[in-house]
This record gives C-alpha cells, sequence and structure tokens, in this order.
C-alpha cells in the first residue's frame, strides 16, 4: 500500500511537470506570434541620423538602399561611406 501512494505522488509530479512545461511552451508560442505584429522600431521614412535633414538640405542625401543588379535591396553602403 505504500509504493501505491508513493507512486501515485511521481506519478501526479510527472503529470504536473508536464503541464507545466505545455503551459509555458504555449506562452512562449503566443507571444513571439504577437510580436510579429508590430510596426518596425526604425521605418524607413525616418532619418538615419541627426545629420540627414542638412544633408536633404545642402542636396547631398544618399538613399538607405539601392538595387544589386538583380533587383534586390542592399545598403547603399559605398555611397554613404564616400568622403
Amino acid at each position: 500500500m505504500a509504493w501505491t501512494a508513493g507512486g501515485n505522488r511521481v506519478a501526479f509530479g510527472v503529470r504536473r511537470a508536464t503541464a507545466l512545461a505545455a503551459a509555458v511552451s504555449a506562452c512562449v508560442a503566443i507571444i513571439s506570434l504577437l510580436g510579429g505584429c508590430t510596426k518596425p522600431l526604425f521605418p524607413d521614412n525616418y532619418s538615419r541620423t541627426q545629420f540627414d535633414q542638412y544633408d536633404r538640405l545642402r542636396g547631398d542625401y544618399v538613399e538607405a538602399r539601392q538595387t544589386d543588379m538583380y533587383g534586390k535591396p542592399v545598403p547603399a553602403l559605398r555611397e554613404r561611406l564616400r568622403p
């Protein structure tokens, strides 16, 4: 009889741990799905630096992205870093 009571306690602990793991994984899945529905942190129409407006007024503004020969958008590093 003592073995059965101990076995039930172990089985209860395993079920409890399994339920806890399932609840935690469900919460992680929900949070990760909701996190993908937010606005981007830095939209493309915002200034990259504090000098962007100054460069626009002088006519020296360079776009942040350009298209490569395959039509894929890539960062315009050469134009932005040119002296």
